[in-house]
Formats: structure tokens, C-alpha cells, sequence
């Protein structure tokens, strides 16, 4: 069977692969996205999913320059406007305003599946970005003559640059014998949909505990949180099977019922946390992106952000290629996006790595000198709100499609309070 042979050959139809995939589309190039699963994403109809996503202002102006952004506001999704954080060990705690940053909100929480269909569907209307679905990859060859070859359980792909964005197991960085550079946290993540007896009031809260952090999302429903309860793998698998009743005692106990009682739990599930970053992003004719480059904690929501980052960086970079008349899977071209990119995501990863150090250190003089740090800087408006900034994409060396100059006019953020 001939292969058939594309621009830019993306493996993985994600978040982060499909919204690369769809900008690189609209940008001219032909790409072909090769994907495990049968089907598309479904809608956001009944339960909600427990996998959700804190989306940064960065990440939306993506999707406005990708024609998703209304889809997945007409789907469901929730703007939330503050975001409190409590070490219960010493008291303190810091609040986050929307207001103090003249911003509608801080972010939205979308669930995952509500993101990849809006994609999907805007991708379907593309003449130049094709699907191979469900097709595992089975080989990468050589970039030989500036193309790489895939070897599908059914067919085969030739594609002048190969973009693994297939996720922390990454066959593609594997395949490529790129190591990973993982490390484990030493936390398990438990997440579930939580209904709870008072409102959220649209503002997302995480408690410091000595075991890990315990997070509240606020969903679509006023009473409804998404939560991300981090905490030691022993805690985590008896937090699991825990019957609902204790589970909520617990639950309410680790967030002080600061939304008084939580009432029911659904779709509880854990997953190990790892520290993972690729020893380099990029090859001859290759190139990884989001969690197929880097993994982190998710404490401050950062990971999918990170990798969307990543998707824009890298349409950048080969369009200006392309436009220089200069190979997609070339070292120069490539370079660009690693030096673009690396030096952040890793900084971000210690950043985090930092901040769960810190707040797991249980002896008193730690205790008082988080408490007392955490007051300064609560009352220390300038560095509180550059903190804030960089989370929410608002500062830093942006690609063009997550600039504030360059989003969409006809999409304005004017969400109401």
C-alpha cells in the first residue's frame, strides 16, 4: 500500500494535539492526525466528566483564533473570578481577584471532552487536516531526506515533520528514544464531581494539608465542584474506596465545610503523579509537545496550558519557516521551538516542584514562615498580581495566537459577573 504524505503528521488528537492540528489547518499546512481512539468527542450532555481542565486566558485567545471558543461557551463551561488558597497547618491564606486585574474572571473550567469536540468539529470543516482513526503506531523510521515515515497498524505515513503530542506515555518520544525524565511526586490524584451544600460563588479553592493539596472547581452548577484531592498513594486508594458517607466526612473535614456539607460524590478516580520532562523536545523531523514533552503537578492547573503554549509556539515557528523558504523538520527550524518553550515549561515545573516542598514541610518554624509569607503577599498587591498575570497568560514571551494584540475583536471578553 502507498503512503500517503503530508506536511506535518500530528500523533495524538488530544487537547493539545487537536487544537495543533487545527491551527497548523488554518494556518495553509496539510496535516494528517493520527489518533487511538475510535470516535470523536462526545457532548456535554448529563453527569458531569471528573476530567476538567482550568483553562488560562492565554489558552482561550487560542481557541478564539481557532473559532472554538463560542462552541465551548454555548457547551458548558464555568468562569470563575477568585481563587483562594489555605495552608491549614498556620492559617494563612491568599485570595486571587479578577477584579484587582481589571480581568472578567481568572479562568474557566471546561471539561476535556468539551474542548476536544469543539475542536474536532471546527477541524472537520478543513479540507487540509485529515483524520486516521482508530490507527496505532506501530514504527518511526529515520528522517531520511527531510521525511519520516510511519508505520500504522493499518497504512503507512510519510510526513516531513512528526509531532508527538500523544501524552505522557508517548509512543512517539518513545519510538524516538528520547528519554523522559521522570520522577515521581509521591502523590496520587483523586478526582470526582462533588455536590456541595452551599455555592461556589464562582471561585476556586485549595487547601494545603500535610498529606497534599485538595482543590474545588466550580462547575456550571452553582453547587457542583469538580475536585483534585492530591495526597500520599496510600491515602488516595483508601479515599477510593471509602463508602460515600465516610468519604464526604473526610471531604468535608479536609476543606474546613468551608462550603458547608458536601452532600454527594461521583466518578471517583485516581491517577499517580509524575514529573516528567523529556530530555529534548525535538529531532530531525520531530518534535514533542504538551505531555508527550512535559508533565506537572497539578496543583496550580498549569499542565494543559502549558502544552496549548507549546501548539501555538510551534505553528509559529514552521510558519515562519515556511515563509523563509526553510525545512519544517529541519535543526534550525526546530531549535527555535525548543529554546522557545523549554526554558519556561521547565521553570514552571520548579516552580511547582518549589511549592509542594514548601507546603508539605510540617514542622512549626515552616509553619510560620509560610503563614507569615503567604500574609505579605497577600497584602503585597504589585507581587501578588504578577503572579497572577503569569498563571493566567497574561505576561511573558506569548505566541501570537495567545496575545491580547492579536485575538479575535469579534469575540470580545465581556463576561458577565
Amino acid at each position: 500500500m502507498t503512503a500517503s504524505r503530508h506536511e506535518v503528521a500530528v500523533v495524538g488528537g488530544g487537547m493539545v494535539g487537536a487544537s495543533l492540528g487545527l491551527a497548523l489547518g488554518q494556518a495553509g499546512f496539510d496535516v494528517v492526525m493520527v489518533e487511538a481512539s475510535a470516535g470523536g468527542a462526545t457532548a456535554a450532555e448529563g453527569p458531569f466528566d471528573n476530567r476538567v481542565s482550568a483553562i488560562s486566558r492565554s489558552s482561550e485567545r487560542l481557541f478564539r483564533h481557532l473559532g472554538t471558543w463560542q462552541a465551548m461557551e454555548g457547551a458548558r463551561l464555568a468562569p470563575y473570578q477568585a481563587m483562594e488558597v489555605r495552608d491549614v497547618a498556620s492559617g494563612a491564606s491568599i485570595r486571587f481577584d479578577s477584579a484587582d486585574l481589571g480581568e472578567p474572571d481568572l479562568g474557566c473550567i471546561i471539561e476535556n471532552r468539551v474542548v476536544v469536540a469543539a475542536l474536532e468539529a471546527r477541524i472537520r470543516e478543513l479540507d487540509n487536516v485529515t483524520w486516521r482513526r482508530p490507527r496505532q503506531l506501530r514504527r518511526l523510521a529515520d528522517c531520511r531526506d527531510g521525511v519520516r515515515t510511519l508505520t500504522l497498524d493499518q497504512g503507512e505515513v510519510e510526513a516531513a515533520l512528526v509531532v508527538g503530542a500523544d501524552g505522557a506515555h508517548s509512543p512517539v518520544r518513545r519510538l524516538a528514544g528520547i528519554a523522559d525524565g521522570a520522577s515521581d511526586y509521591g502523590h496520587h490524584a483523586l478526582v470526582a464531581t462533588v455536590r456541595l451544600e452551599e455555592p461556589h460563588g464562582q471561585v476556586a479553592r485549595q487547601w494545603f494539608l500535610k498529606d497534599g493539596p485538595v482543590a474545588l472547581l466550580p462547575l456550571p452548577e452553582a453547587h457542583t465542584c469538580s475536585l483534585v484531592w492530591s495526597t500520599a498513594p496510600e491515602v488516595a486508594a483508601e479515599l477510593a474506596s471509602l463508602e460515600e458517607g465516610d468519604f464526604l466526612e473526610r471531604l468535608g473535614e479536609a476543606t474546613q465545610q468551608a462550603l458547608g456539607r458536601p452532600l454527594t460524590v461521583t466518578g471517583r478516580a485516581v491517577f499517580p503523579l509524575v514529573r516528567r520532562h523529556a530530555e529534548r523536545y525535538v529531532g530531525p523531523c520531530l518534535a514533542l509537545v504538551g505531555d508527550a514533552a512535559h508533565t506537572i503537578h497539578p496543583l496550580a492547573g498549569q499542565g494543559v496550558n502549558l502544552g496549548l503554549l507549546d501548539a501555538a509556539a510551534l505553528t509559529e515557528v514552521l510558519a515562519a519557516a515556511r515563509d523563509a523558504g526553510r525545512l519544517l523538520g529541519g535543526e534550525a527550524t526546530l531549535r527555535r521551538y525548543e529554546r522557545w518553550r523549554r526554558g519556561h515549561n521547565l521553570l514552571m515545573q520548579g516552580a511547582m516542584m518549589g511549592f509542594k516542598e514548601l507546603f508539605g514541610l510540617s514542622f512549626a518554624p515552616a509553619r510560620v514562615v509560610r503563614g507569615l509569607g503567604m500574609g505579605l503577599l497577600h497584602r503585597a498587591s504589585p507581587a501578588k498580581n504578577a503572579i497572577i498575570r503569569q498563571a493566567m497568560g497574561l505576561s511573558g514571551d506569548l505566541p501570537a495566537l495567545c496575545r491580547a494584540d492579536t485575538a479575535d475583536p469579534a469575540a470580545p471578553l465581556d463576561r458577565e459577573s
